[in-house]
């Protein structure tokens, strides 16, 4: 059954890549033809691996081919989630598999709204990658892809071809708590890092903000039934700074390159979720506008 990736950014080339050398069927959908004639020109996409690049003829078709989609890896931004599935949710058969590959929440729930069909899959992965350049993806940090189903706890029978890919995976019965618990590492380190104009690092010499947020979050966790995701949530949160010292956050590198950030998937997400539940926040609710407003003055979306 043919992998069908829709997305070439980091992650999705990431995987393209991994699965096409394996031998495994695997088929970017490109946004028009244009794009296609590009990527054919370019003859494959190439990972750099440990600095030795391969390039693969991965194959490709404009998203408005009529070839039908049994098992869809979504790895588009959160923001273009739905209008990108949206163009293509004709093409699913009945019983497709779909896999969410998005950060934060709230994304995932309103594509598996538009695809009661199909079984939706949801992906928490903390595998690094960038592009170098287009139609080129460098790994730059091994990591875990975990996989789940909220609503089914059964784990299908193709988990042996990313075992075969050599992409690292767990599956899972808790993806929420797994998808919360990024989520609130992410809203812990990012924006902090945007408006430090900081690398993570840097961080560590605003231990007392870190830590009111982690507490916050772990309150807004624990109010939304994600308890487990609380657990030691400060602790982590440091661990990560120091193990990522050197690094900017993807929030950081985003602005930095005048791109639309996730905040309404992160932050926007939570404090949605907090004010639903009634669960004070008044931290994260100031974090949240802080970043509005350095997004607004930059010129960058907001939303």
């Amino acid at each position: 059954m043919c992998w069908h990736i829709l997305g070439a950014g980091s992650l999705g080339s990431l995987w393209a890549t991994r699965l096409a050398r394996a031998g495994l069927p695997a088929c970017l959908l490109l946004r028009d033809d244009t794009r296609l004639a590009a990527y054919t020109a370019r003859g494959g996409l190439t990972l750099n691996e440990n600095g030795e690049r391969h390039t693969f003829a991965v194959a490709a078709q404009a998203v408005s081919a009529a070839q039908p989609i049994e098992r869809l890896l979504v790895a588009c931004k959160a923001y273009d989630a739905e209008r990108a599935v949206a163009a293509i949710a004709h093409r699913l058969t009945d019983k497709a598999d779909v896999l969410l590959l998005q950060n934060g929440l709230g994304s995932q729930e309103a594509v598996a709204a538009m695809l009661p069909q199909a079984r939706c899959i949801f992906v928490s992965s903390t595998e690094g990658a960038y592009r170098d350049q287009d139609w080129s993806v460098v790994f730059a940090g091994q990591g875990l892809n975990w996989l789940g189903d909220a609503t089914q706890s059964l784990a299908p029978s193709w988990l042996n071809e990313l075992e075969q890919a050599g992409i690292a995976h767990q599956w899972t019965s808790s993806i929420l708590e797994r998808l919360w618990r990024k989520l609130a590492l992410n809203c812990a380190i990012n924006p902090l890092t945007v408006l430090h104009q900081c690398r993570n690092g840097a961080l560590q010499a605003h231990a007392e903000e870190v830590t009111a947020l982690c507490a916050e979050l772990g309150s807004v966790l624990r109010c939304c039934g994600q308890a487990g995701a609380a657990e030691g949530l400060l602790e982590q949160v440091q661990q990560v700074i120091t193990a990522t010292a050197a690094n900017y956050s993807s929030m950081y590198q985003d602005v930095a390159q005048g791109r639309r950030t996730e905040i309404s998937y992160l932050l926007g997400h939570v404090c949605a979720t907090a004010r639903a539940l009634d669960c004070p926040a008044p931290g994260l609710n100031r974090l949240r506008l802080r970043l509005i407003e350095e997004l607004k003055a930059r010129g960058l979306p907001s939303d």
